[in-house]
């Protein structure tokens, strides 16, 4: 009568503590948040930002017989249960009896519960708490919603929550690409991912073995794996070693916020979106040129001595490599982004100097000049003679150009050399400052502007439009300077630059504009304007860059006050810019080139960017042509899911 008393007031608590337990209204954090993934442009894994290293993937896209691995080892009755163990209920409760921890005999939707709602203590409470959340889920949830959640929260080691993850940190492939035998190896760690990592030890090696083989024997023994496959499956799949820690140190860093700017500009995402992780992004960077760009700036580099030479100190390199069709291959933001997180590439703040002549002749021989007031503007061709000579007066269609003290304006070449009448394409292959700027005032300084913002610059950079304008007073980044040169190889067409190539979240694409090429140049214009840059390598100020091969086109740049050096050239379908500066880090003005890499005094410019980018572009033209660009809108390249 008693026992018979004391089970209906226990029978009567459990009832009122089932019905008082809620399924909680929010997961656990780690069991929301997940990573950000950046890859390559040929599909590996270049970086991860977020705290959780956790990426959701729909259940469909897990294999179904890697699925029947982990319901063989952990729950094989997962489909027909009721989302929890009767056995494992009466196993925990005579564990608490005797004074043991009830750990134990938990469904994988109890698992499930565990992860996403409660904590990890091991207390009865807790244990008939999630028993009863469990019952109520199993009732809310289909099993497959359930088992996709399990997959997708379960903790696989080093570093990794959900099966996705762990595929690439186990095998360094994607979950879908599994076969049964790795999935038997995952489905190990679930019991208890520090034992079961066989590169842990030969402890942990033998156990890894000895738990794999049982998990692919449970399989045959439920049906789900036939004994002829099972045979086939006799050596035990080595996972790769522990991948190194994917953070931002070198240039990762500069890529993957030059990657995120990117999509938070051209896509629905919101920061807010972003900070919650789980996307997958498709980058537009190219390793092979990467790695050819990082040892040009490096070994350029290693050429200065700032602890002997003064003028070595607070140097500033950026560098882009942009495709014709606006795809950005490569970058160097400077020499390490956890040191420096300000990016060099993508800086605008070093005047292009001479390097900005070639929007200047583009502009002239498109809209032709004007050289009177109220006279029609007349037609200029590469052929047309202006005067190169030094300290020659500049005019506008009134007449003479005054300068606020009441004299005549007058052009300085470098060095001072006079080069009498000299052909507008010999003015831009041999850098000519005087003749370049009394084109501009011919032009008009507003179109030559506007020419240099339909290449590729923009509008912010170029600054007040002086005589001097014309010899690169605007500043434009080297990723834009690279992607306007692109517009001169393209036949003139321009397409803006871009380093997303695709994205994807849950497994499903994330739309991304992508930027589609216009007609900036006549065919016509951009033509005479890549035979100049061609002039400029083959016999012009631009000469070391014949040791990049045949068909480079190209243009040094010096600023007047000697406050910046540029090469900016391509070849074939690469473009690539390079700058270099000193900026004084207390001030952050630029400071003078002179002397730097212990050039003579007097020196002007540098030739460490020529150097530079031809070493760069021997090496990135010897690892193949730029890749195809990935498919456009409707046909997106996909990243890994």
């Amino acid at each position: 009568m008693l026992l018979g008393s004391a089970v209906a007031v226990v029978a009567g608590l459990l009832t009122v503590m089932f019905v008082r337990t809620d399924i909680p209204a929010d997961l656990n954090t780690f069991a929301t948040q997940q990573d950000n993934v950046y890859y390559w442009a040929d599909g590996s894994e270049m970086a991860s930002t977020g705290e959780i290293d956790r990426q959701d993937t729909p259940l469909d896209q897990v294999p179904e017989k890697v699925r029947w691995a982990t319901l063989a080892a952990e729950n094989e009755t997962f489909y027909s249960d009721s989302g929890v163990s009767l056995s494992g209920m009466v196993r925990a409760v005579s564990k608490m009896v005797a004074g043991g921890d009830t750990q134990g005999g938990s469904t994988i939707t109890q698992q499930y519960v565990k992860n996403a709602y409660l904590n990890q203590e091991q207390t009865f409470t807790r244990k008939l708490t999630e028993m009863f959340i469990a019952i109520k889920l199993d009732n809310k949830m289909s099993k497959d919603e359930i088992l996709e959640q399990y997959l997708n929260t379960s903790w696989y080691g080093r570093g990794t929550y959900g099966i996705q993850r762990a595929a690439h940190a186990y095998y360094g492939k994607d979950v879908s690409e599994l076969n049964v035998s790795e999935g038997a190896f995952l489905a190990s760690l679930l019991k208890g991912a520090a034992l079961y990592d066989p590169t842990a030890g030969a402890e942990s090696h033998q156990r890894a073995v000895e738990r794999w083989s049982w998990v692919l024997d449970r399989m045959v023994a439920i049906g789900k794996l036939s004994k002829q496959e099972r045979a086939r499956y006799t050596r035990f799949p080595e996972p790769i070693a522990p991948p190194k820690v994917t953070g931002l140190t070198g240039q990762t860093g500069y890529l993957v916020e030059t990657a995120r700017a990117y999509l938070l500009s051209h896509s629905q995402v919101s920061e807010r979106e972003f900070a919650l992780g789980g996307y997958q992004i498709r980058t537009t960077f190219d390793k092979k040129r990467m790695a050819a760009l990082t040892r040009a700036v490096d070994q350029a580099r290693n050429g200065l001595d700032p602890d002997r030479r003064a003028a070595d100190r607070d140097v500033r390199i950026g560098a882009a490599s942009v495709a014709t069709d606006g795809r950005v291959v490569a970058l160097s933001g400077g020499p390490d982004y956890l040191k420096q997180g300000f990016n060099d590439a993508n800086s605008s703040v070093v005047p292009a100097g001479s390097a900005f002549t070639p929007f200047v002749y583009a502009a002239a021989l498109r809209d032709g000049v004007q050289r009177e007031r109220h006279k029609p503007r007349t037609p200029v061709t590469p052929a047309t003679l202006y005067d190169g000579n030094n300290k020659v007066s500049l005019f506008t269609p009134e007449g003479p150009y005054w300068d606020r003290s009441g004299k005549i304006v007058r052009a300085v070449n470098d060095g001072e050399k006079s080069w009498g009448k000299i052909s507008l394409k010999n003015a831009v292959a041999q850098s000519v400052n005087t003749s370049m700027m009394q084109l501009g005032m011919d032009v008009g300084l507003d179109q030559v502007g506007k020419v240099g913002v339909q290449t590729g610059l923009l509008e912010s950079s170029l600054g007040e439009k002086r005589p001097s304008f014309s010899l690169g007073t605007s500043t434009p980044s080297a990723i834009r300077m690279a992607d306007a040169y692109a517009t001169f190889a393209a036949e003139g067409r321009h397409t803006e630059p871009y380093s997303v190539a695709g994205l994807r979240r849950n497994g499903e694409d994330v739309p991304v504009d992508r930027p589609e090429p216009e007609q900036a140049l006549p065919p016509s214009v951009a033509g005479a304007v890549d035979d100049a840059l061609r002039a400029a390598v083959r016999d012009g100020t631009a000469k070391p860059a014949q040791a990049a091969g045949p068909g480079t086109a190209g243009k040094t740049g010096t600023a007047q006050d000697n406050k910046s050096a540029w090469y900016v050239g391509y070849r074939d379908s690469l473009s690539t810019a390079v700058s270099l500066s000193r900026i004084d880090p207390r001030t952050q003005e630029l400071l003078p080139l002179d002397g730097i890499g212990g050039t003579p005094e007097g020196t002007v410019g540098s030739s460490l960017p020529i150097e530079l980018w031809t070493r760069y572009m021997t090496a990135a033209q010897g690892s193949g042509q730029a890749a195809p660009a990935p498919a456009r809108r409707g046909a997106q390249a996909r990243p890994p899911s």
